[in-house]
């Protein structure tokens, strides 16, 4: 078998990769979205495939893998990887996951990710109400995720809660001390949300980046008490294409509150010095930017080694990252703890993937299936009319 083509559209809010080979198998793969700017990118590496078998999915990757960095380039790479071992499944007649040498659990936890309420207000009480409603919603997780601090609305919208000039834009790094009266409201927040959830389902926190680590340290202390399952990405994440284990290593090691990172982190590599020097209880890569499920594998197996756990960030991977993320938590050692959950967008992508289970999520738990491949396939006659002009020969 042999690859013939690499193509690359945005659907929806979601970039999609496929590869065409010339035994008439395609493999698809998801490019984190909505990384619309991502096509050149995934393309670039067209050239480099051509004519090779795609069941040799690491003698590919060895071409690929080290001309790439943080996203998007890792994206790109990402989305080929997860392609390829869809084609690999689908020509074995079997599902990745026993690829990866086979799965120890039959169906994966997974949490809120993309099914979130908007908050109407930034109260304890409003982040209560939410709560409230989050725990009530159809797929019943175990655990949910809320962002606060920087990852959230506050710093525009409660300015004399830090002592930092807070920048307009979205991707605009906000970074910078909080204020005594910041820490308090913060920790009272949390508190409202843990009087909602009680034990029964866990709260884990989306927190940055942008702390300092004398804020770090106060807050996860300040929260010890309350059981929280994490702290995300309190120092770099979201779109900081750097690690600083050592500095996350200061907080980790005086507290008793997981501290959380990864899901911007681009291969094993970066991983390294988190993982050794127990920088973080934590690892959270997501196989749309680490590289791929086998890199991530190889993460999570590396990290149990060292006492880390792992949660797989997949918030904005869509429906085919959603199958990618159930292949491969189904094989990952017992420090997984769960995935998030990525919702299609817009809603029309549900009808125009087929294979999902209905409902998706039952009591916080989605079951394994065995179908080949990713065990899911494009409806090309529904999807085909979804293309934008310049990708309407995506599936020819």
């Amino acid at each position: 078998m042999k690859i013939t083509d690499l193509k690359c559209a945005v659907i929806g809010q979601n970039p999609v990769v496929r590869i065409t080979t010339d035994e008439g198998i395609s493999g698809y793969g998801p490019v984190e979205s909505p990384k619309q700017y991502l096509k050149p990118h995934v393309l670039f590496y067209r050239d480099l495939i051509l004519g090779e078998d795609p069941v040799n999915v690491e003698r590919v990757m060895l071409k690929i893998r080290r001309m790439a960095s943080f996203k998007p380039w890792g994206s790109a790479v990402s989305a080929i990887e997860i392609a390829l071992w869809d084609i690999a499944g689908k020509a074995a007649g079997l599902p990745i996951y026993r690829l990866l040498g086979g799965k120890i659990r039959d169906r994966v936890r997974v949490y809120n990710g993309s099914v979130r309420f908007p908050l109407k207000g930034h109260s304890p009480e409003h982040y209560a109400e939410n709560m409230a409603r989050m725990k009530e919603s159809k797929e019943g997780f175990t655990i949910i995720k809320q962002g606060i601090s920087f990852h959230s609305e506050l710093p525009r919208v409660m300015p004399e809660l830090f002592y930092t000039d807070i920048q307009p834009g979205r991707r605009v790094l906000q970074r910078g001390p909080q204020t005594e009266r910041g820490l308090k409201h913060l920790v009272a927040c949390v508190e409202a949300m843990k009087n909602v959830l009680g034990d029964e389902v866990g709260l884990a926190l989306d927190c940055g980046p942008g702390w300092t680590v004398p804020d770090a340290l106060r807050f996860a202390k300040s929260v010890e008490p309350l059981n929280v399952m994490w702290l995300e990405d309190m120092l770099t994440g979201d779109y900081v294409p750097y690690v600083l284990p050592d500095v996350y290593r200061e907080v980790t090691q005086n507290t008793s509150t997981p501290i959380h990172t990864g899901e911007q982190i681009y291969l094993r590599h970066n991983f390294k010095d988190l993982i050794e020097k127990k920088a973080v209880r934590i690892v959270g890569p997501d196989p749309c930017d680490i590289g791929g499920l086998a890199e991530l594998k190889w993460v999570a197996e590396f990290a149990d080694m060292h006492g880390v756990l792992m949660a797989p960030h997949g918030t904005a991977d869509g429906l085919i990252g959603l199958a990618a993320l159930v292949q491969v938590s189904a094989t990952l050692p017992q420090n997984y703890i769960a995935f998030e959950y990525p919702t299609g967008k817009p809603e029309w992508w549900y009808d125009i993937v087929d294979g999902l289970p209905d409902p998706i999520v039952k009591n916080g738990f989605i079951d394994v299936w065995d179908r080949p491949g990713l065990g899911v396939e494009f409806n090309v006659k529904a999807a085909t009319k979804y293309l934008p002009d310049g990708d309407k020969d995506f599936f020819v």
